[in-house]
């Protein structure tokens, strides 16, 4: 059989965090009551026109320059056009010919053959960061059979992130997204939380032989969690690749992935191009930034957004922070990876280390096989921990003084995992754990044993 070489390109619809939307001073809330968040220009109403918000451009400055994009110091607003119950205006306001950013790359790192201990790092390419209004809300209400609207969502500002189809399996997309989901949260443009709808990903996905041009792509539209995303590439990259075999074709079609069953399906066609009637957005200037240079003398600050200032205010980023991880503590890098997946481990794990005497190679033990798989169990996310940093570093200073065995470690902890108030100590001494010593009081608990056994003694001796 001739080998079958996958393509994957993701786009990324990342929600920026700002409390009105992008081009009105509605707030931005997730679950409001519907259609209470609604402007006048958001429902279209004749005679309203756009402002732009200036934090939603810093959002995308942000996550342009730690996306290693060029930022464009002049980009321009589009109309999108296309109708549907949910766009009141019947075009979408974007940014189609001049985007805010082009040409980054996001490097992300993935296990080879689930072995945590081989990592391997890939880069994508991004191919631009464009700001845009998201839609509606659409409920479908089949008992009634009608469509109800929800207008709370349109207008909201959404960052587009492009990626060029550098990728080659679920797995590969899946790391790329969750390493931008983690940067976008470090920087606070995106709350990022998927559930929420804060980010929605679609999937471009062909096949073809090596050598040979790609093949006709598909599109998995709105996957709305991590793990969907890599089921969902791999499920396509299979379907093609068996159609292709049988003889059959793929079609330019958009696709949704059924989560409940596992495989996608189609919705609709993309054969005859959709026009968009892409125009110039006549209400909007050119959007024109700034940096040191080239700073107006006399321009008011609150005016303006100077890509210098934003990019020296950079936090760390994942990769550096967990760079420093290393460094610091000489974990292992894989250890550092699940310390900043999970929210608040990392910090955790630093106090732990702070409070305690024990190396931090060992701490990272405990947090990572006791405190991480009791949280996972009891899906608590870690600043519900009823174990604090605080507790679990007295408990492991019990530990490192040798006034404990591991094994009664471990009972302490599931006590104090109970959240009933006590200190490691307290559990010691209620629950007689401590560890004996005294040579004397060793030969006498044994020589009580001894005396107890009588007759299993003799059986021994005579044995």
């Amino acid at each position: 059989l001739a080998s079958w070489v996958p393509v994957v390109g993701l786009e990324i619809h990342a929600q920026i965090s700002s409390n009105s939307k992008l081009f009105s001073g509605s707030q931005v809330q997730f679950a409001a009551p519907p259609n209470s968040l609604v402007s006048f220009f958001d429902a279209s109403l004749p005679g309203t026109l756009p402002v732009l918000n200036r934090r939603c451009v810093e959002a995308a400055v942000m996550t342009g320059l730690a996306l290693n994009c060029s930022i464009n110091k002049k980009s321009l607003f589009d109309r999108k056009h296309y109708f549907y119950a949910d766009l009141p205006a019947g075009y979408q306001i974007t940014q189609q010919r001049v985007p805010i950013a082009v040409n980054g790359s996001l490097s992300y790192s993935l296990c080879i053959d689930n072995k945590m201990s081989q990592m391997v790092t890939k880069t994508v390419r991004i191919k631009q960061i464009q700001l845009e209004q998201d839609s509606g809300k659409s409920l479908h209400d089949d008992a009634r059979s009608q469509t109800l609207v929800d207008l709370n969502r349109a207008g909201v500002g959404l960052m587009e992130v492009v990626m060029e189809p550098d990728m080659c399996c679920g797995e590969e997309a899946a790391a790329a997204v969750r390493e931008l989901q983690l940067i976008l949260q470090t920087l606070g443009s995106s709350q990022a939380v998927m559930a929420e709808g804060q980010l929605r990903v679609d999937a471009n996905v062909s096949v073809h032989h090596p050598g040979e041009p790609y093949g006709v792509r598909t599109e998995v539209k709105n996957i709305n969690s991590i793990r969907f995303l890599a089921k969902a590439v791999d499920y396509e990259i299979q379907r093609q690749i068996e159609e292709l075999e049988n003889g059959g074709t793929i079609l330019n079609e958009t696709r949704a992935f059924d989560s409940k069953l596992g495989c996608t399906i189609p919705m609709r066609d993309k054969e005859g191009k959709q026009d968009y009637r892409f125009m110039p957005e006549p209400n909007l200037p050119p959007l024109i930034l700034y940096d040191a240079k080239s700073l107006p003398v006399n321009m008011n600050h609150q005016q303006v957004v100077n890509i210098d200032w934003i990019r020296e205010r950079l936090p760390d980023l994942p990769s550096v922070k967990r760079a420093k991880l290393v460094e610091l503590y000489g974990i292992l890098p894989e250890h550092s990876f699940t310390l900043l997946n999970e929210d608040g481990l990392a910090e955790y794990f630093e106090n732990v280390v702070k409070q305690t005497q024990m190396k931090p190679k060992k701490v990272i033990g405990w947090i990572l096989n006791d405190l991480l798989s009791y949280l996972k169990q009891h899906a608590l996310p870690v600043k519900e921990s009823p174990v604090s940093s605080f507790l679990l570093a007295d408990l492991l200073n019990l530990l490192e003084r040798r006034e404990i065995s591991s094994s009664a470690a471990k009972q302490v902890f599931e006590e104090l995992w109970k959240g009933e108030g006590k200190t490691p100590l307290e559990i010691v001494k209620e629950k007689k754990l401590e560890l004996i010593q005294d040579q004397k009081e060793l030969e006498k608990v044994c020589q009580e044993v001894i005396d107890r056994q009588e007759d299993e003694v003799i059986m021994m001796v005579l044995g």
